[in-house]
């Protein structure tokens, strides 16, 4: 298995614009049991790597970074090509995605690819480990890194989300933002909707359409001090 070029590397500083990701997707192939999966966070995804995140492709190991935790990790697709738009990994790889011999996996690989925080794809893991990263960071400075985790819907079905959710809003893990997507995939649904789910923890939280770059932008720029941030990001209208 081959790595990744390096993101110091010329061809690893591609600069491409919102415009470019669905030619970028199409790329990649053989994904069909999870294109819906990954089209659902693609909008998320560009507006935190645009707008939110502190992270720079040429120092993908900064230790003052924030740290994106993509828990939806399976259908990766999405997150691919806007690491391949912001200049973390060569577009011409996704022709290769999911190959013998390509770092791009059908479930991403911190260890192959520049700017994945975690190896995920297995439901119910980020968010436990996001609030490892986040109470880590918060030893070293008060006012360090944000750790944002990318979750599915349905993932709140999971006992591990739930005591996650729990454990930071009764910490007050304010370096810490959840953004859920929200495709209606739960199996029960939640009544009240999803953000009530984090509101009665202790988290704040706001709701967005998943499709909006401005609200989705809005919402993820108001944190409180002391509180964990949620947002969830509508798609199932969109």
């Amino acid at each position: 298995m081959r790595l990744a070029p390096a993101p110091d590397q010329p061809q690893g500083r591609a600069r491409l614009g919102y415009a470019d990701l669905p030619r970028l997707m199409a790329l990649a192939s053989g994904d069909e049991n999870h294109q819906g999966a990954a089209a659902s966070t693609l909008d998320v995804l560009w507006v935190l790597y645009d707008r939110v995140l502190r992270v720079d492709p040429r120092r993908p190991h900064d230790p003052e970074r924030d740290r994106l935790v993509l828990s939806k990790g399976h259908g990766p697709i999405a997150y691919y090509a806007v690491l391949a738009a912001k200049g973390f990994i060569h577009p011409n790889l996704l022709a290769g995605f999911g190959g013998w011999d390509s770092p791009l996996g059908r479930h991403p690989d911190r260890r192959l690819v520049p700017g994945v925080e975690i190896s995920s794809g297995s439901l119910g893991h980020g968010l436990p480990i996001a609030i490892g990263m986040a109470l880590a960071l918060r030893t070293r400075s008060a006012a360090g890194p944000r750790v944002v985790c990318l979750l599915g819907d349905g993932e709140l079905d999971e006992g591990s989300v739930h005591e996650a959710i729990a454990f930071a809003g009764r910490i007050g893990l304010d370096q810490l933002t959840a953004v859920v997507v929200d495709n209606r995939s739960a199996r029960w649904g939640w009544p009240g909707g999803v953000a009530s789910r984090f509101e009665r923890e202790g988290w704040t939280a706001a709701t967005a359409g998943g499709r909006d770059h401005e609200a989705l932008g809005e919402a993820l720029a108001d944190r409180r001090e002391g509180r964990p941030r949620a947002v969830v990001a509508e798609v199932w209208q969109a």
